[in-house]
């Protein structure tokens, strides 16, 4: 009987040691990138250079709630775009 009952208890912690590498490798980071991205959206203000999920640089020139305006290239052309479509601001350059 305890034989089997330790062969259970092993089999039970592997099981659980499955999940807590799961839970390290694959779900721990997702949500720190997550926190992070909220945060740079959040942060976003008039005069950041940024680029779009499609790939389209730019200048914020106005936000209203989740819609930004975005002026980009020689002929200023202004664009909408949803916050979610920012993919990231850059750096300014000195």
């Amino acid at each position: 009987m305890p034989a089997e009952t330790m062969q259970m208890l092993m089999s039970f912690g592997w099981i659980v040691l499955t999940f807590v590498i799961f839970y390290f490798v694959l779900i721990r980071p997702q949500k720190k990138r997550e926190k992070e991205e909220k945060a740079m959206l959040n942060a976003l203000k008039v005069g950041d250079n940024v680029v779009t999920i499609g790939g389209i640089t730019g200048k914020i020139v106005s936000i209203k709630d989740d819609l930004l305006v975005i002026e980009t290239g020689a002929d200023r052309v202004k664009l909408n775009f949803q916050r979610w479509a920012i993919r990231s601001v850059e750096e300014k350059k000195a």
